[in-house]
């Protein structure tokens, strides 16, 4: 049950993160709300993840795996540029999420 809850607090983080740039500042009610919503939503799934999973591995996930999803969805949503850095750093936050859960399971 702790991945369930780190899978909705990343999915909920990605929701959170993605509705900021249409709240324009948070000048506009609803995606404001979105926000607010999806990041409390985000921490308090992250909480009960925490219960069980250790916080470097958990926060290692919920942070590595929300940005590479972020960054995607800025470059297929909002039409953002995709550079040869920009996959190269990425890909080294898939690495890393990938390396502490290695070490985390001996």
């Amino acid at each position: 049950m702790p991945y369930v809850f780190l899978i909705l607090a990343i999915a909920s983080e990605i929701v959170a993160t993605s509705l900021l740039k249409g709240s324009d500042g948070f000048s506009k009610l609803w995606p404001s709300v979105g926000v607010v919503a999806g990041y409390a939503v985000s921490f308090y799934a992250l909480s009960l993840a925490l219960k069980e999973i250790p916080v470097s591995t958990a926060y290692a996930i919920w942070s590595g795996v929300g940005t590479a999803v972020i960054a995607v969805i800025g470059f297929w949503l909002f039409k953002e540029p995709l550079s040869l850095a920009k996959i190269i750093g990425i890909s080294l936050i898939v690495a890393g999420v990938v390396a502490l859960n290695l070490e985390g399971s001996h």
